[in-house]
């Protein structure tokens, strides 16, 4: 559904832009959230729809509240 790509493609530049603004790699941010270090990039480039899970550990890895993320 196209509602569903406009939330993915608002979550992906949400932590794009997050995490660019924290100065730190797709990497370093997959280091720190405990996700294989691909798999961030993937996030970002609309090729992963992250589970709830997967979103918690990306807002831990970034330091922030889930909430930001959206």
């Amino acid at each position: 559904m196209q509602e569903d790509n406009e939330y993915l493609e608002r979550f992906a530049q949400r932590v794009r832009v997050l995490r660019e603004e924290q100065g730190i790699s797709q990497e370093k941010l997959a280091e720190r959230a405990g996700l294989h270090r691909t798999y961030i990039g993937m996030v970002e480039r609309l090729e992963r729809n992250p589970s709830l899970i997967c979103i918690y550990k990306i807002a831990n890895g970034l330091g922030i509240d889930v909430k930001e993320l959206f």
